[in-house]
């Protein structure tokens, strides 16, 4: 950990790894939130359509997301892109980590590996009130176009948002 000093003030301690990304976090009710998840290693373990499949269906889970809704996402070979908005029942860090945890258990129950399939942290990031959300679903959905791995999104199956 190293002290930062900028412009002669002292600021806060930086901590590299999943830690920093803890920093700060809080969970409102009625909050919408962009959040990413990475596969451990970056692993493309979601290339494979059994396990990208089997996450999906656990992504609109009704009894893992409580009162929270899930908004957008996109499952990309590495990593998922979730635009939730909490209820009254989950902080967000619980929340994300039931879908991680399900997404995990379901993948290893079901499948041939038996090894962690998510990163231990997340990024989030909460929307304003002002921000246009279906426009930020649209930039979530369209991840596989920008990534090129179609030429449309009607060619990718892993993705889903509550306007269509």
């Amino acid at each position: 950990m190293a002290a930062i000093n900028l412009a002669g003030k002292q600021m806060a301690q930086y901590k590299p790894g999943h830690q920093a990304l803890r920093q700060g976090r809080a969970s409102i009710r009625n909050q919408i939130y962009l959040v990413t998840s990475t596969t451990r290693k970056r692993k493309p373990l979601f290339s494979e359509w059994q396990f990208a499949h089997t996450a999906c269906r656990c992504f609109e889970d009704p009894k893992l997301l409580k009162d929270a809704t899930m908004l957008s996402w996109v499952l990309m070979p590495d990593h998922a892109h979730w635009l939730i908005q909490l209820g009254k029942q989950l902080e967000l860090s619980e929340l994300v980590m039931r879908i991680k945890s399900a997404t995990a258990r379901e993948i290893n129950h079901t499948n041939t590996i038996k090894e962690p399939v998510w990163d231990r942290g997340f990024h989030d990031r909460a929307l304003r009130q002002d921000e246009d959300i279906p426009a930020a679903a649209r930039y979530i959905v369209a991840n596989p176009l920008r990534a090129g791995l179609v030429g449309k999104i009607g060619n990718y199956s892993f993705w889903n948002a509550v306007w269509l």
